[in-house]
């Protein structure tokens, strides 16, 4: 029996191409609001989270496989990457109707989801 073995030294061509992939969006939503900034959030097995933060305030996260890719991709895009995020970040973000009504939408006793017993306004 032939023993392979496998070479380490070679770039994942697959991680590779998910990087470019994923850069390629970050650059498209980054250019659209100008500029971005991204914090990276691990999702245990399910891989990482890249939270994109630009100019304007607008907000967005790409989903990828591992966090070698997050980095892969965040360096190819060539967008600044915090450690944390921070009170500073953090307020760097708009939100608007939208994001007020999503977030007060899936309280129990808001409008759309009313408490036992109360009709929804």
């Amino acid at each position: 029996m032939a023993h392979t073995q496998q070479d380490d030294t070679k770039p994942n061509t697959r991680d590779a191409r998910r990087a470019a992939k994923a850069a390629k969006s970050i650059t498209a939503f980054a250019a659209a609001h100008g500029g971005a900034e991204a914090q990276f959030a691990h999702l245990g097995e399910k891989g990482a989270r890249i939270v994109l933060v630009c100019g304007d305030g607008a907000w967005g996260d790409v989903v990828v496989d591992s966090m070698e890719v997050a980095r892969a991709a965040t360096e190819k895009a060539g967008v600044t990457v915090h450690d944390e995020f921070s009170g500073e970040f953090a307020a760097k973000v708009v939100t608007g109707p939208y994001e007020w009504c999503r977030m007060a939408g899936i309280q129990i006793g808001s409008p759309s989801h009313p408490r036992p017993g109360r009709s929804a306004a």
